[in-house]
C-alpha cells in the first residue's frame, strides 16, 4: 500500500507555506477548520509583519485579528497564535522545540500539531491524523475508530506488521510514517474525496474494500 503511494506522491510535501520551525508551528495552527490554501493566502504577510516569536508576542491582538478574519474566528485564532509566541519567548528563548510535551503545552498546539512540526520540520516518523488520514483508514478496512490515537495506533500497528512480514515502502526502506501521513492527505484531498472518492483512478482501489461501495 505504502509502496504504491509512494509512487504516486514521490516528493509529498506539507502544503502549508513556511522557512522554519515556527512559521510551520503557526501555519499549522492557523489551519484548523480551514484549508491550507487560504492560510498560505495569509501567511505571508503575517510573516512579513511578524516574523519570529519574539515580534509576534508583542502583537496587537486586534491587528492580527483583522488580518486573520478571512479564516474565521480570527479574535480566537489571533489569540492562540499570540499566546503561542509568548510562552515561547518565556519558556523556550523563542525557539520551538522538538519536544512532544513542551509542544502540546502550547496554546492551540494538540498531539496532531506537534506530529506535523516534528515530522516535517524535524524529521521524525510520526503518523499524524487528521481528516483524511482517518477517513482513508476507515475505507481501507485498517479500523473502524474515529478517535485519532486509536486510528494511529491501528495504522502503525498495520504498518509494523507488514514491516514483520517483509514488506517494505516505495524507496526499499522501512516505512517512514511521516511521509505516509503526508501521502494519505494528498490522496485524500485528490483522489479518496470525502464526498465522491474517485474510486476509477485510485492506485489502491484493488485493495480497497471500499472501492466497489463507493
Amino acid at each position: 500500500m505504502h509502496a504504491r503511494l509512494g509512487q504516486e506522491y514521490p516528493a509529498a510535501r506539507t502544503e502549508l507555506d513556511h522557512r522554519d520551525a515556527f512559521e510551520l508551528l503557526v501555519a499549522t495552527v492557523l489551519s484548523a477548520q480551514t484549508t491550507d490554501v487560504r492560510v498560505n493566502s495569509l501567511t505571508p504577510e503575517l510573516f512579513s509583519r511578524w516574523p519570529d516569536a519574539a515580534a509576534l508576542a508583542g502583537a496587537d491582538e486586534e491587528q492580527v485579528a483583522a488580518l486573520l478574519r478571512p479564516l474565521g474566528m480570527g479574535g480566537t485564532r489571533a489569540g492562540r497564535i499570540i499566546g503561542l509566541a509568548q510562552d515561547l519567548v518565556r519558556d523556550h528563548a523563542g525557539e520551538v522545540p522538538d519536544d512532544q510535551k513542551a509542544l502540546e503545552a502550547l496554546p492551540g498546539v494538540g498531539r496532531k500539531t506537534a506530529y506535523v512540526v516534528r515530522g516535517a520540520w524535524f524529521g521524525h516518523s510520526l503518523l499524524a491524523v487528521d481528516t483524511h488520514v482517518g477517513r482513508l483508514a476507515r475505507r481501507l478496512d485498517w479500523t473502524e475508530a474515529k478517535d485519532p490515537v486509536k486510528v494511529e495506533t491501528a495504522v502503525v500497528a498495520r504498518v509494523e506488521q507488514e514491516a514483520a512480514a517483509g514488506g517494505e515502502g516505495a524507496d526499499g526502506q522501512r516505512t517512514d510514517l511521516t511521509a505516509l501521513h503526508l501521502r494519505l492527505i494528498l490522496h485524500g484531498r485528490r483522489v479518496c474525496l470525502a464526498r465522491a472518492p474517485q474510486c476509477g483512478r485510485c492506485v489502491l482501489a484493488d485493495i480497497c474494500p471500499s472501492a466497489e461501495v463507493a
